[in-house]
């Protein structure tokens, strides 16, 4: 089930709880680390309160399980023979989680290019950021929406290093649903490669993706709307998201072994880096004329592109 229609339940059976993420404070702290962006604009993007990084933390979208990378849980067969969920069960999470950034950097690209004309002058009625942004998906400013649409994926690909074992390590003890291991890795997930995936039909990615998941990677079940529109109302005898696997403040039970807390933030702070990185090489790759690409990335980044960016 598509994100969108998804998304359309959620509204129609809306409970009120909200899922836990990374904290805004955390949020905001991730992406300031992430982002060489001048103050105003990293503001608008970062802020823990306001900001486009935490729009998917307000109702309804924190009831949507792949905008937070939530259900995708498994423990393999040689820890738990008769666990609930197959591998390949929770990996079409995963690729739920993917494909809802995947389409926002697409997004993302079209709205750029209402940053600057065609030959590439700024645009300032565009980037005048002298009244807020409204994260609401309606009309706005290009910058406003290349930012809200930045904003909304990144924040899906901030949780999954917060609510995965991607970068963690498990506490002493038997491997179980209450114990589940860690991979302990410290590179960039390679199944979060958002812009090559952006290029590429639905089922060549998810296969490319679905071939490098690792099989002991888990996320934690939550009560949210899964990939299939599927609400479970607990999370009996699967790896839960609150009392086990998330690492959203540093008071987090899995947070407390190691340094996971800190693993899992420089991992999300990475990874942003990295989807910045991409999202500038893909302006450059699509809008070659004129340096249209060059001015809009000149653009996001600075709080008066008109004057910075002749």
């Amino acid at each position: 089930m598509a994100v969108a229609a998804i998304l359309v339940t959620a509204l129609a059976t809306l409970s009120g709880g909200q899922a836990n993420a990374f904290t805004g404070d955390n949020h905001e702290k991730i992406t300031r680390a992430a982002l060489p962006w001048e103050p105003v604009t990293l503001t608008l993007m970062a802020d823990a309160r306001d900001g486009a990084i935490n729009a998917d933390d307000r109702p309804p979208y924190f009831d949507i399980g792949p905008l937070h990378c939530d259900n995708a849980d498994y423990l393999a067969p040689r820890h738990a023979p008769d666990y609930t969920r197959t591998r390949d069960e929770a990996t079409n999470e995963l690729l739920a989680c993917i494909r809802a950034s995947v389409g926002r950097f697409g997004n993302a690209v079209r709205a750029a290019d209402g940053l600057v004309d065609a030959d590439g002058t700024v645009r300032p009625d565009q980037n005048d950021l002298s009244s807020p942004c409204t994260w609401d998906e309606k009309p706005d400013r290009s910058k406003c929406a290349v930012l809200e649409q930045l904003g909304r994926g990144w924040h899906t690909i901030e949780d999954f290093y917060s609510h995965s074992n991607w970068a963690d390590r498990r506490a002493p003890g038997p491997i179980s649903v209450d114990n589940p291991p860690g991979l302990a890795r410290t590179d960039v997930a390679p199944f979060l490669d958002i812009r090559h995936y952006s290029t590429m039909e639905d089922a060549e990615w998810t296969r490319e993706a679905r071939a490098r998941t690792p099989t002991d990677l888990a996320t934690g079940c939550y009560t949210d709307f899964d990939s299939t529109g599927v609400e479970p109302a607990d999370c009996d005898g699967r790896i839960p998201h609150n009392r086990v696997l998330n690492k959203d403040t540093a008071v987090s039970a899995r947070s407390q072994t190691d340094d996971n807390f800190g693993r899992a933030t420089a991992g999300a702070a990475d990874e942003i880096s990295r989807q910045w990185n991409d999202f500038k090489a893909e302006l450059l790759a699509a809008y070659p004329d004129h340096r249209r690409g060059a001015q809009m990335v000149c653009a996001l980044v600075h709080d008066d592109p008109t004057t910075a960016c002749p």
